[in-house]
């Protein structure tokens, strides 16, 4: 099955083609670095690395780009996020920038998202920017006023394509600053004129001022993927203004494509309003964090799809809690069962092969369907359901089977979804390796009861166990557990 995704541009549903056979381009717009990263952006950023993984594990070797903005990230007041985020703590902009992109990996980082492989910054490619937008008044698509530099929407016959806006639709002071130095209403910022005491500023053919936010998107994307490129990614409330101003401003500089396919996640709300520092109702990734695991976090991420809606809830990330559970819980039995000196040696059995190709098949199915996470994570529920079964049979895995069982897992909660839990990995202590841990104890207390004949206790921590769910073997190595499907 080849892969398909649902097109921003289009409104549909595409086959994937890459410009470059086995090569992906891929651009995500990155965050504005003024303030702590809310729930959101993990959405959309867990998101997207969910499309990266997906790709490379299908075989791609991607060349994944997402910006930093850290100048000309503009309020619909004029004002830059930046320096509002400098005057609030006051402190250096440059200070503000470099506190919350460190915060942002750091989040990042916690959810267990694949780093891109180059995270330009705008401050740094002011240059590039700037070659750009001369570009752009030498083709007759942008005009210099008072210092200032505009991208003259009606030079582009097709300003709207991406939104499915026209032009004479747009109401004046819609999304757009108003200043009466613009031809239209519509026409957007390239280059600002900057006050004296504004402190972000830079010498251009125009004076001292500073990028608009757009621009940098086209300078940064076309320096490291090309003049067009596979994927763009971002928000839905990117799509307008910033996603149709790039592609614009992008497509008027080159006469070429600017992306082939854009890729946008849909919005998280909080009983139902969407999710805004502005509206005051953000919850940072770290407080989510504070109370749940990055895996749950992700898994409750993933049960929606990337391109939806998603409603965040204390109840909806419990539910996530207790499925995560069930979805990992042969993990702890597979790896004790791993150590076993005793452990039969064979090939793999068809039963068990059988198993492990249907899920592989299902579960590549599902994601090569726009990446559709909510269906990959019900192909593993099943999976999981019948690896309890054959762990409880009759007849005990062998090393061969119980290797590609866990494999798989590794493949496809692991290295796809990233919701597996490390054996022995990072400072926090997962659930599962808590439950293993805990078994193990009272095992070895049974263990003490039965060589002391305090066989009232043992029996007590056997029976206890098994209503728990928790089954003991002994046997002439010891005593094993496995959990009751």
């Amino acid at each position: 099955m080849s892969l398909t995704v649902y097109n921003t541009l289009t409104r549909q549903k595409e086959i994937f083609q890459p410009i470059e056979p086995g090569r992906v381009f891929m651009y995500c717009c990155g965050p504005t670095v003024y303030d702590h990263s809310h729930i959101g952006h993990g959405k959309l950023y867990v998101g997207m690395d969910i499309v990266v993984r997906w790709l490379r594990f299908s075989g791609y070797n991607v060349r994944y780009v997402m910006n930093i903005t850290d100048v000309g990230h503009i309020l619909d007041t004029g004002e830059d996020r930046i320096l509002k985020g400098a005057r609030r703590e006051r402190i250096e902009p440059m200070e503000v920038v470099e506190r919350y992109m460190r915060s942002f990996l750091d989040d990042m980082d916690a959810l267990k998202n694949t780093r891109p492989n180059i995270m330009p910054r705008a401050a740094a490619h002011v240059p590039e920017q700037i070659e750009a937008i001369q570009k752009l008044i030498e083709k007759g698509h942008a005009y210099e006023v008072n210092g200032s530099v505009y991208f003259d929407v009606y030079s582009y016959p097709e300003y709207g394509k991406l939104s499915r806006r026209k032009l004479d639709e747009l109401e004046e002071g819609k999304r757009v600053e108003v200043r009466t130095e613009k031809r239209h209403a519509e026409d957007f910022a390239l280059w600002k004129a900057a006050e004296p005491e504004h402190i972000l500023q830079w010498a251009s053919p125009w004076g001292q001022g500073y990028p608009g936010w757009h621009i940098e998107c086209t300078a940064m994307s076309t320096k490291y993927l090309g003049e067009t490129f596979d994927i763009h990614g971002g928000g839905l409330e990117n799509i307008f203004p910033h996603n149709e101003c790039e592609l614009a401003q992008s497509e008027a500089l080159t006469g070429k494509p600017f992306a082939n396919y854009w890729l946008h996640a849909g919005s998280l709300t909080l009983d139902g309003v969407k999710m805004s520092k502005s509206l005051g109702n953000s919850i940072t990734i770290k407080q989510a964090l504070l109370n749940n695991s990055p895996e749950v976090l992700r898994h409750y991420i993933l049960s929606s799809s990337y391109n939806g809606p998603m409603d965040y809830s204390p109840a909806g990330v419990e539910s996530a809690q207790k499925g995560w559970e069930r979805l990992v819980s042969p993990l702890a039995s597979i790896r004790q069962q791993l150590r076993r000196t005793d452990l039969p040696q064979g090939e793999i059995s068809a039963v068990v092969q059988t198993c492990i190709d249907t899920a592989l098949s299902d579960f590549s199915a599902a994601m090569d369907d726009d990446f559709n996470t909510p269906i990959a994570l019900s192909v593993l529920f099943e999976y999981t359901r019948q690896v309890n079964i054959l762990l409880n049979g009759e007849t005990l895995l062998n090393q061969a089977e119980l290797t590609a069982i866990l494999d798989l897992y590794q493949r496809l909660a692991g290295d796809v979804l990233g919701i597996l839990p490390e054996e022995h990995g990072g400072t926090q202590t997962t659930s599962v390796e808590l439950t293993d841990g805990l078994v193990q104890l009272l095992i070895e207390m049974r263990a003490n009861a039965r060589k002391n004949k305090d066989y009232a206790s043992s029996d007590r921590i056997r029976n206890r166990l098994q209503e728990l769910g928790v089954l003991l073997e002994d046997g002439k190595d010891g005593t094993i557990y496995k959990l009751s499907a």
